[in-house]
């Protein structure tokens, strides 16, 4: 069940809450258990709702992330997110931490993504490939420790495992990640990679809003976080 400490913003037409590694964003053919009937459950007990509750999922993250998802409340919300969304309005940065550090201090990378459905992974393609999306972000290295390197991203286009691919291509894999090249697993077998914040304008209000996520209660997390 959802805690009121996981939410980060709401009002009566959107709601952004800080997503556990480990839960699904929307539920799936293996089960219901997922954050979107959690928040629909959450309000309907809260709010007294006699019936059905709406909630758009406006954008999801991979199962092993954590961080800021955006829901929305209503279907006009919900309608001028999505728009939002698809003309690129909906602005992501991520934290990650990586086995290695980049050569650059910062930079842009741009991959052609391929997903192989079967394997459920994608692969990052330096030259376009038929089969191949566009995917492409901006990074800065933010902190390292003695064996890893805190990274941020701004996400620029929203492929299938992107942040997780284009960074293994360049020889960084995400801590945790062993689907992307990573030595060894997390011990909550999630990844080092965390939704940090997401800016859009308000799809009723019109006001710009800027949602920070705090990183996952570790040790490796808090040393990042507190730099």
């Amino acid at each position: 069940m959802i805690h009121p400490k996981d939410i980060l913003y709401e009002d009566n037409h959107i709601i952004v809450v800080n997503k556990r590694c480990g839960d699904l964003v929307q539920p799936d053919r293996e089960t219901d258990e997922a954050l979107e009937n959690d928040i629909k459950a959450m309000i309907k007990v809260r709010d007294h709702k006699p019936g059905d509750v709406f909630l758009g999922v406006v954008h999801r993250i991979d199962r092993p992330v954590s961080g800021a998802v955006l829901f929305a409340k209503t279907s006009k919300a919900l309608t001028r997110l999505n728009e939002m969304l698809r003309n690129g309005e909906i602005h992501k940065r991520y934290w990650a931490i990586t086995e290695a550090r980049p050569s650059n201090e910062e930079g842009s990378l741009t991959h052609y993504i391929v997903r192989d459905g079967r394997t459920n992974r994608s692969r990052a393609y330096d030259k376009p490939k038929a089969d191949g999306k566009k995917a492409m972000l901006n990074y800065q290295v933010l902190g390292c420790s003695t064996r890893y390197t805190l990274v941020e991203v701004e996400l620029l286009t929203g492929r299938h495992h992107q942040i997780r691919a284009q960074l293994s291509k360049i020889g960084c894999p995400i801590k945790g990640d062993l689907k992307y090249g990573a030595k060894r697993s997390n011990p909550d077998g999630g990844i080092s990679l965390h939704s940090r914040r997401v800016e859009f304008l308000h799809p009723v209000r019109k006001e710009q809003i800027s949602i920070t996520a705090p990183a996952p209660k570790d040790n490796l997390w808090e040393f990042f976080e507190s730099m």
